[in-house]
């Protein structure tokens, strides 16, 4: 197994995801909800050790 390069950079709410091949993607971050733009999913941060999460691609 190799060590794999990623990087994030944040931009206010908005976070870029960065792989050893360039960018990979982008994620969304509000409070305790997000979006990430490759898996399209939303997630909410529950009070405690909970999530919840809702992937809209297999809906």
């Amino acid at each position: 197994m190799g060590v794999m390069f990623r990087k994030r950079k944040r931009i206010g709410p908005v976070i870029l995801h960065f792989t050893e091949n360039g960018f990979s993607s982008w994620s969304l971050r509000i409070g305790r909800w997000s979006w990430n733009s490759r898996a399209r999913r939303h997630r909410v941060d529950l009070p405690g050790p909970l999530s919840w999460k809702q992937d809209k691609g297999r809906s």
